[in-house]
Formats: structure tokens, sequence, C-alpha cells
């Protein structure tokens, strides 16, 4: 069973994943889910290339549409880069900000996707801040000290509930198919969540706070089950639709 607290969402990030040919899967998740009653909200995070179909796809659906990165700025001379403001004409509610993958490749820093998460908040959508420890970090024991600069160092002043997502994404999980055990995943929320609670005060305690790092059917229930486990934050599994599926259901 999926943890009490803020309404979950189970969001599925593609990555530089998908074609034309994939677009079956939202379709057919957009079925899967049509008759189903949700505890939770879904959303799909694909490339920017492809919103403008899967938006088509998802119109009438249970499903929101996501953006996977954002400029700061509004507009200008960024060539390449995509604004909060043109994801939210997209059709897109909510962006990821500060993936570990844009952090490691791109050098994003903590100011950087601070600069991000507010462009989100300045266009009216969620920003989905996420944040973890690297292996080396996790065997040094310095998880909680990682999670609390990258945390403090990301998060917007003006942040509320309404407009900000965390998720807790251990590197060392990602697409490895290794996961925390349940023990440590509780220990990093609630370390977050009192962390919230001192920077947004009682907003802290209504802000989802989403696990990622190799989610699938068969991890899903347990580490959703945790406490301050808001939802999942989904990679691989979110390309297929009845991963997909599996996953979500642990709100069904």
């Amino acid at each position: 069973m999926a943890s009490e607290g803020p309404r979950a969402l189970v969001a599925g990030n593609w990555k530089m994943n998908g074609s034309v040919a994939m677009l079956k899967e939202p379709r057919l998740l957009a079925a899967m889910l049509k008759d189903v009653k949700l505890k939770a909200d879904v959303m799909v995070c694909p490339p920017a290339v492809l919103m403008r179909r899967v938006k088509s796809i998802l119109k009438g659906s249970k499903i929101k549409l996501g953006g996977q990165d954002c400029h700061w700025a509004a507009s200008g001379a960024h060539t390449g880069d995509v604004s909060a403001e043109m994801l939210k004409e997209a059709g897109c509610s909510a962006v990821i900000v500060g993936h570990s993958e844009r952090r490691t490749n791109h050098g994003e820093t903590d100011a950087i996707v601070q600069k991000k998460a507010k462009a989100c908040q300045r266009a009216g959508l969620t920003a989905i801040i996420c944040i973890g420890e690297t292996l080396d970090e996790r065997k040094a024991g310095s998880t909680l000290a990682v999670v609390t600069r990258q945390l403090k160092g990301s998060l917007p002043e003006g942040s509320v509930a309404a407009n900000t997502v965390i998720a807790y994404e251990p590197v060392w999980a990602i697409g490895t198919g290794l996961t925390p055990t349940t023990a440590e995943v509780a220990e990093v929320h609630a370390l977050i969540r009192a962390e919230l609670a001192g920077l947004m005060g009682g907003e802290g305690a209504q802000t989802r706070i989403l696990y990622g790092g190799s989610v699938k059917p068969s991890n899903a229930a347990e580490l959703m089950g945790q406490p301050n486990v808001n939802g999942a934050l989904v990679g691989g599994a979110s390309l297929k639709a009845a991963d997909f599926l599996g996953i979500i259901k642990v709100y069904a």
C-alpha cells in the first residue's frame, strides 16, 4: 500500500528515447487508465520534438504532459534550448530540472538548477527538482549531507507545494537495476521532509517527494509504501505502457 500524505505523482521520464512508432505506448496507457480510479496524478515527459503528438494523444485522458528540462531565461540567444514559457504553451504542467544526467553531463550546479526551477514557477509550471548522491558519496557516508546541500541550493525562494515537487534519485540506482533498501529510502525522505519544513514552513508538509531510481512493477509497492514517499519519477519502465501501468496501479 502506498504511504499517506500529499496526493501522489507518478511521472515517466522518457529521456532521449522515443519515436513516432513508439507513440502507441501512451495511447495504450491512456486506454488502460480510462476506467481506473487513481489516488495519484500521472505524467509523461517525452522529448520536446514529440510533445505535440503526445499532447494530442493524451487529450481527454488522465495523463498530464511534462518537460524534461528548460532554460532559465524566457527567451533569447540560447540555441538549442527551450524556455519554460514555451513548454507551458506546448501543454506542459511541469518540468524536470536538475536531473543527475544534466548535473553530470552538462555541469549544472545547484545555482543553475535553482534558476531553472524559478523559471518554471514564473511560467506557471511545477518544478520537479531532482537531487541525489553518487555511489562514491553513498560509500563515504555523505548521502544526507549531499542531499541537504542540493535541496537548499536548488530550491528557489517562494516555493510552495503547488509549484514544487522534489525527486530523490540516488545516482547509482538510475538505470542500473540497483535500489537502496527501503530503510535507506525512508531515511533520506524523512530528512527531505524535515528540511522542507524548515525551508517552506507549513508548505513543506504538503510538498510531494518522489523516489526515482530503477523503479519497476516488482518493487513499486514496497518503495511507494515508505513514509514520505509521494510517488515516483520513473525512467526506463515508463517507456512501455504495461510496465508503467504496473507502477501506477500501486495507487489504484
